[in-house]
């Protein structure tokens, strides 16, 4: 996910506040059942999730929608008492900052990778392709290095997914590469920038709430990463030469290849415009904001699309004012039944509006969680159970982790009602701050492009649906169900794996300095 340019801000601190501050003077709502009953909601939310997309085979971001209103509903019912508070909660969950920034990252990267998309840069990948031989089976690993090139540059897992999936997945598919390994490929390279990007929001919430600076963090996280990376890239490589891709006909795929304009690639001066202004320090709605103009420019400039390509009013031919303005290259008139608003920075923000809602609901259900106490319950049970060595201890952060995200599938409302419970028992065990954020963090951003109902894949599952009505060549058969991407996300399970090693094996644990080893309860 994004953030703010300047991780010194003290604002960013609101991030922590937001699920902390008023929920230490214990549970706002109780429940029937006890504070556990507050799980209800989210437990049934990824029950439905699991029918829906694992058993039932449907991938419906709207059916998650549905689900996820429903679950708040019957929550509503265990409730003791008033109602008003509990349904006060849901707005107040719904109005958190967390959950805006997953919005807003959403709508600027769709507007995006559309443009760049009108603008023939997928034409330009073909080319390239073509011309250094990189064929199906190196297709997905170089996917995978760019996309973690650009979430690095940029900070947004969820930006890189939605322009990956909109950009370098139709061109890989066309080249032969199998598009759920595609798929995968995008998604690791999101995680290996989300986890990695000193401006992504992961990092700075994992760094603030256990008290770390945050280029120390990123500089301790360096060797986990780098580990999981060269593992995952080396998956792709000889994933790659094992799954063949969808049959597009050779006829089809020599005329798109051979129709490819090279001139497309320009548009990678669009995303390294993108990239400075990221690292400079930039918010990144302002980064690509200079992105969307810089592929605007271009596309005009170099003749890759016209206005009306990028945002056109197609008003009713009957309309007398429309008339005398049909004139101006974003106006059209066509009959009364096809009036619209069409182009590519329309579309862009457009697909992302079911993904919008059921993040707005998600975050609800994650506050009353909190407010609810059901979450201190859990953190209490696995504090005092299990989290009673060293290892142990750092073993609970890790799976604690992941099943908060299992749940709380927006990565940073994961981070951030969990990282009170990370401090808690790393101060006890005396663990650095460092080595405390590096667990939080990449469980979360590993996390969260995993799950099939993860806000990553559903965010690029959102641009991949649209895929169909922009080429002519692919087919519904080609959009990849999110239950199928799972065991594919490799960088993401490989640094979930990395961190279970380093909890069992204490590969670079270190300990807080101004205390004696013999003071912390070692297995």
């Amino acid at each position: 996910m994004s953030a703010s340019g300047d991780p010194d801000d003290p604002n960013e601190h609101d991030f922590e506040r937001e699920f902390t501050d008023d929920d230490r003077e214990g549970p706002a709502i109780e429940f029937y059942g006890g504070r556990l009953t507050s799980a209800l909601p989210l437990a049934i939310f990824v029950l439905w999730a699991i029918v829906q997309s694992g058993l039932l085979q449907i991938s419906a971001t709207n059916g998650l929608v549905a689900g996820m209103l429903l679950a708040l509903i019957v929550g509503m019912f265990f409730v003791k008492g008033d109602w008003k508070t509990y349904a006060n909660t849901i707005f107040e969950g719904m109005t958190q900052r967390v959950a805006a920034t997953a919005i807003v990252a959403w709508l600027w990267a769709g507007m995006f990778a559309e443009t760049i998309q009108v603008g023939g840069f997928v034409d330009g990948l073909v080319w390239a392709a073509d011309a250094l031989s990189i064929g199906p089976t190196l297709f997905p690993a170089v996917t995978f290095l760019l996309a973690g090139l650009l979430a690095t540059g940029i900070g947004s897992g969820y930006g890189t997914a939605i322009a990956f999936t909109s950009l370098f997945f139709p061109a890989g598919v066309l080249l032969g590469a199998n598009p759920v390994l595609m798929f995968g490929a995008l998604l690791s390279g999101a995680v290996f920038g989300d986890n990695l990007a000193p401006v992504s929001d992961t990092t700075i919430v994992s760094a603030v709430t256990q008290d770390a600076d945050i280029g120390g963090v990123v500089a301790s996280r360096f060797k986990y990463a780098i580990v999981a990376a060269v593992l995952a890239l080396a998956g792709y490589i000889v994933a790659g030469s094992m799954m063949t891709g969808i049959d597009v006909g050779q006829g089809a795929q020599s005329v798109l290849v051979d129709e490819s304009n090279p001139l497309g690639l320009v548009h990678l001066l669009s995303i390294g415009v993108v990239i400075a202004t990221a690292i400079r320090g930039r918010h990144i709605v302002e980064a690509v904001s200079w992105g969307l103009l810089t592929s605007a420019v271009l596309n005009l400039g170099l003749g890759l699309a016209s206005v009306s390509d990028m945002i056109v009013f197609q008003a009713p031919r009957d309309a007398g004012l429309a008339q005398s303005l049909s004139f101006l290259p974003f106006v059209e008139l066509v009959d009364s039944g096809q009036a619209a608003v069409a182009g590519s920075i329309y579309a862009g923000a457009l697909s992302f509006f079911p993904l919008i809602v059921l993040t707005l609901l998600i975050v609800a259900g994650a506050r009353i969680l909190v407010r609810g106490g059901g979450f201190a319950v859990i953190q209490d049970w696995l504090l005092e159970t299990f989290a009673t060595t060293v290892r142990r201890a750092e073993l609970t952060m890790v799976l604690g982790t992941a099943g908060v995200n299992s749940m709380i599938t927006i990565n940073t409302a994961a981070e951030i009602a969990i990282a009170p419970y990370i401090a808690r028992i790393g101060e006890r065990f005396n663990i650095n701050a460092y080595r405390r954020a590096n667990i939080l963090d990449a469980n979360t951003s590993a996390l969260g492009y995993i799950f099939p109902w993860g806000g990553g894949v559903l965010a690029g599952y959102s641009a991949m649906v649209g895929l169909p009505d922009q080429y002519e060549w692919f087919t519904q058969s080609m959009v990849v169900n999110p239950i199928d991407v799972w065991p594919f996300v490799f960088h993401g399970w490989l640094l979930f794996f990395v961190f279970i090693a380093s909890a069992l094996t204490g590969f670079g644990l270190e300990y807080v300095a101004d205390r004696e080893s013999s003071e912390v309860a070692r297995v």
